[in-house]
């Protein structure tokens, strides 16, 4: 598996940040994205982000290589305190998708969660036509445990989801 690193963002991932935040593709994939951020806003993000999940609520990690390239972004949001789970995504940069990036980058993110953090559970939403981030949550020991049907609207059509649960422990 590939050597990867978890670390916050910092100002100068701005520019990676607003890639990957305005890339129409990535909006089909989730229910969050309503339209573009602009330069100003991200740099409110990076600046007023503490890194604490306790407080913002969601952590934002930056995935790098051990040459200090950014390889993607994983995040950690919806944190429910009460019920002690949150939802997880992850974007992997094109260049870096097929070595191994996700499962690695899943991997420390499970580990900084369960284990640091005490978060009980981790799930995730994914479109049941992407067949490579089903199977990375797969490969990472996550369980297929429901497909909610016309889930998310794409111009006039609708798409199933698949959930993927991860229970601590287990």
């Amino acid at each position: 598996m590939i050597e990867i690193g978890l670390r916050a963002p910092e100002p100068e991932d701005l520019e990676i940040m607003l890639a990957v935040e305005n890339d129409p593709g990535l909006w089909e994939h989730s229910s969050e994205n309503t339209g573009p951020y602009t330069r100003f806003q991200m740099k409110q993000y990076i600046a007023g982000n503490t890194n604490d999940i306790f407080t913002d609520r969601q952590l934002r990690l930056m995935i790098t290589l051990t040459d200090g390239r950014i390889a993607g972004i994983v995040d950690v949001f919806d944190f429910d305190v009460r019920n002690n789970k949150a939802e997880v995504g992850i974007v992997v940069l094109s260049e870096f998708r097929g070595m191994g990036v996700g499962r690695s980058a899943m991997n420390k993110l499970e580990e900084h969660c369960f284990d640091f953090l005490g978060i009980n559970q981790l799930y995730s939403y994914v479109r049941c036509d992407n067949m490579s981030g089903r199977n990375l949550f797969r490969s990472c020991g996550f369980t297929e445990t429901a497909v909610l049907k016309s889930w998310l609207r794409r111009g006039n059509g609708y798409y199933d989801v698949c959930l993927y649960q991860k229970i601590a422990g287990r």
